[in-house]
């Protein structure tokens, strides 16, 4: 990589945890998006789940006391087997088809009102670490998904970030190690990887601190913004590809 291309990386890895952090959403799509103009295409997604996994970890340090462990547990029985499958499934399947499915049923999930998905049981934790942790295999991020899912059955911020979070950490594990057991070489990215990580904690803490000061409502209000706006370009993306294919 050119060195503007490392440093543009590293700038934007603090800003996109920033984001997500207060926010509650966007910064892994944008950094994603980022990183296909700058990273060759076989290496996007999984540098992408390292730096990732070095965010999420740091948020969930930061609000650990608010993590809803069994339901954790219950994603990373589902997230397991995802993660093998979409390991298996790599290519398999069109983009552009899943970009647009997954956009439609995020802005379905966002606006409409679904009662039974404001208690989901751990059995429907489990099914979800599953098809998400299968997806992000496929195309790297699947945090809108996880995140409308969860916003659905945690009512206060700080639960419902704290858990995302954990959540999060635990498919970009799954799906670093599904990578490094498929034979992508780490070590010649892990500069670059180390430095993105350490600037994406320092957003995260910025992040953090910015939405413990957000009342319920205004994160909220703003969280479904980037949300719909997240999924309409999802769908936009999915929808051009399948007509220039």
């Amino acid at each position: 990589m050119e060195s503007w291309s490392a440093l543009a990386l590293i700038f934007a890895s603090f800003f996109t945890s920033a984001l997500t952090a207060s926010a509650g959403i966007g910064g892994g799509l944008a950094l994603l998006a980022l990183m296909g103009y700058l990273v060759p295409v076989a290496a996007i997604i999984p540098i992408h789940g390292v730096v990732q996994l070095g965010s999420n970890v740091g948020r969930s340090v930061v609000l650990r006391h608010h993590i809803a462990w069994g339901c954790l547990a219950a994603f990373l029985a589902g997230a397991i087997p995802g993660g093998w499958i979409g390991g298996q499934a790599v290519g398999a399947l069109p983009d552009t088809v899943l970009k647009a499915a997954l956009g439609g049923f995020i802005l379905v999930l966002t606006w409409v009102s679904l009662p039974r998905l404001a208690a989901i049981s751990l059995p429907g934790f489990t099914l979800t670490g599953m098809i998400t942790t299968f997806l992000t295999m496929l195309f790297g991020a699947t945090g809108p998904l996880n995140a409308v899912v969860l916003s659905k059955t945690f009512p206060e911020r700080l639960g419902f970030q704290a858990t995302t979070a954990a959540v999060m950490s635990l498919q970009h594990l799954v799906k670093t190690l599904a990578f490094g057991l498929a034979g992508f070489a780490f070590a010649p990215w892990a500069p670059l990887i180390a430095l993105m990580v350490l600037t994406g904690l320092a957003g995260t803490w910025v992040g953090t601190n910015v939405l413990r000061r957000t009342p319920e409502k205004r994160f909220r209000l703003i969280f479904r913004i980037c949300l719909t706006l997240l999924a309409l370009d999802l769908f936009r993306q999915g929808v051009a590809g399948m007509a220039h294919g």
